[in-house]
């Protein structure tokens, strides 16, 4: 159902703006201005995949990391710098799960379930980033970009203080996550607003395992790193 709600919106984009695209016709309207002003605003939606990257003790098998497709939303502020940069501050808030799934070799000497094979992890983010947005050019009624930056996330579900662990089945994660960030997109202006499809990797810059009480738990006790990595699909309005 998701994937049917992303590409009728790109359907939409381009309907809307196909005569706009691929002809000399010119919007008149407020929109056309909305590049000159210092400060503007707007709000974005979208779709995530969050994973994990994992650094080892030993060389044993791989945790597999099970991706879901998350939701997204948040508002943007934007400030011009000049005609081909500008700042942005982009809040939201992220809705993720990730199933990791552990080999029987972690368990060897203990007796163990299938549950303990098996940690869900779920994740509320409030994310807040940082970007700079480096256009080109605008084409007639579009104009491509790429963007970059740096951002904070507060995972709301990190179990971070939570006094129980793995033993427990809880899996824990540190509260505060901060990442660096590269993607690239179209600014599509239509005729009542300006709307941007984007997309964007977000990676981890540090170690986010809270280790168990057991310095030897088959759960943490071989992960010496371990890193979110995402994909975030966006769509913005202005």
């Amino acid at each position: 159902m998701k994937h049917f709600f992303i590409i009728f919106v790109f359907l939409f984009a381009f309907q809307s703006s196909y005569a706009q695209l691929f002809t000399k016709e010119k919007v008149t309207n407020s929109v056309d201005n909305i590049d000159q002003k210092f400060l503007t605003w707007g709000y974005f939606i979208g779709f995530n995949q969050y994973d994990f990257n994992f650094d080892y003790n030993e060389n044993l098998k791989d945790i597999l990391v099970e991706k879901t497709t998350g939701f997204h939303l948040g508002l943007v502020g934007d400030m011009r710098i000049n005609n081909f940069m500008n700042l942005r501050l982009e809040p939201g808030v992220f809705f993720t799960t990730r199933n990791l799934e552990y080999n029987e070799s972690y368990f060897q000497g203990t007796e163990y379930n299938d549950s303990d094979l098996l940690r869900e992890v779920k994740s509320t983010y409030v994310h807040i980033p940082l970007l700079l947005k480096i256009s080109t050019k605008r084409i007639n009624n579009f104009k491509p970009f790429i963007v970059g930056g740096v951002s904070t996330a507060l995972n709301l579900s990190s179990n971070e203080d939570n006094p129980n662990d793995n033993s427990s089945g809880e899996f824990r994660m540190t509260k505060n996550t901060y990442f660096y960030e590269l993607g690239f997109g179209i600014d599509f202006y239509l005729l009542y607003f300006k709307f941007t499809p984007s997309i964007r990797g977000v990676f981890a810059m540090n170690n986010e395992i809270i280790p168990d009480v057991d310095p030897n738990s088959p759960w943490t006790g071989n992960i010496s790193k371990m890193q979110t990595r995402g994909v975030f699909i966006n769509f913005t309005f202005q």
